[in-house]
């Protein structure tokens, strides 16, 4: 049975299935209990033209597959998607919508979606947007899968826009604590740098600059600090292999605006984003981070060893929950997929 009749079968049964790739990032969010609907008999790359920059993939391709085809050409994705291990598919990375320690300067996942090919909660074979961005028009439903985590639809297909490699790539780093250095990000990031990553984390300000080697070299006269390679320190962070993240407390992920100052809640943190994603172990009480984040403008997600399993994600405005509703109603009217995965509701 192919996943189509799968998904078909499920919609007229009234059952649900939980889709599922390489498993890597089963830890985030809670899990319905429900039939397993694999994406991984769907690999391979279908289509990747250099020339063109964009590549197109079935969904349980292996991220490393394709990380690995790009480097052979000179090029890579526009932005930065965690594998948290070995079995990261392509589906799941842009299931999942997680776009690395480039985020603010190099842009999300969903901002480099050109295309892709569903599934919906019907079991119909949906195909959205195209291989080249000049052939992208309608609703840009594609970039609707990224980040909703397969409660609209399983993703069978994506094209993704790709870039070359950066010519150079330096991190400047400073000896600063933490007002200090949200100050000087705030500060760097009015200029027109080739920033592409900043991280504060024990009294270190780590800054990264990434493109044509005049530009980095002019922008390492003009900041001054301590210059080195560093490529694996931000493959360390952005795989959370780091060792701020070897903790079993609960880790949560405070997205904030950049100049929010800094926060008063106990426990180790490290500051990404230039400010703007905050990552706290703590285990201080869910509602209280999360009332702090709200007020701050922003928002808290239980990322690892989460104290509320059942609500991963912070819940929506009433408002909100119900334009959500409202999507899931039209891709997925029985819940037949990954339902609760980002809200209970559904």
């Amino acid at each position: 049975m192919d996943l189509q009749e799968t998904v078909r079968n499920a919609f007229e049964n009234g059952s649900r299935l939980r889709i599922t790739g390489g498993g890597s990032k089963d830890f985030l969010g809670p899990h319905d209990d429900a039939g397993v609907l694999s994406t991984l008999e769907m690999r391979g790359i279908v289509n990747y033209e250099p020339e063109e920059l964009f590549i197109t993939a079935r969904a349980g391709t292996p991220l490393k597959e394709i990380r690995a085809a790009l480097s052979d050409r000179g090029q890579q994705f526009p932005f930065e998607p965690p594998a948290f291990g070995e079995n990261a598919t392509i589906g799941g990375t842009i299931a999942c919508g997680l776009s690395g320690p480039g985020r603010p300067w190099k842009g999300a996942a969903r901002d480099f979606v050109l295309g892709s090919r569903i599934v919906n909660g019907k079991g119909e074979l949906l195909r959205f947007g195209g291989e080249v961005i000049k052939n992208v028009a309608g609703y840009d439903v594609s970039r609707l899968m990224c980040g909703a985590f397969g409660t609209l639809g399983v993703i069978t297909e994506v094209s993704i826009k790709v870039v070359p490699l950066a010519q150079k790539s330096v991190t400047l780093s400073w000896e600063l604590d933490r007002e200090e250095a949200l100050a000087r990000i705030t500060e760097i990031s009015r200029q027109p740098l080739p920033i592409s990553a900043a991280v504060w984390h024990e009294g270190i300000l780590s800054i990264r600059l990434s493109g044509a080697e005049a530009a980095i070299d002019s922008a390492i006269d003009q900041l001054g600090g301590e210059a080195s390679e560093a490529a694996g320190f931000w493959e360390d962070i952005r795989e959370q292999t780091h060792p701020f993240f070897n903790s079993t407390r609960p880790l949560w992920r405070l997205s904030l605006p950049q100049a929010t100052p800094a926060i008063d809640l106990p426990g180790d943190e490290l500051i990404d984003w230039g400010g703007a994603q905050r990552w706290l172990l703590s285990e201080a009480d869910a509602s209280t981070i999360r009332e702090i984040a709200r007020k701050a403008g922003g928002h808290a997600t239980a990322f690892r060893n989460s104290p509320c399993p059942d609500d991963a994600f912070m819940p929506l405005a009433p408002a909100m929950l119900a334009l959500h509703g409202r999507i899931k109603q039209a891709f997925d009217p029985k819940g037949v997929l990954n339902q609760g995965r980002l809200y209970r509701e559904f």
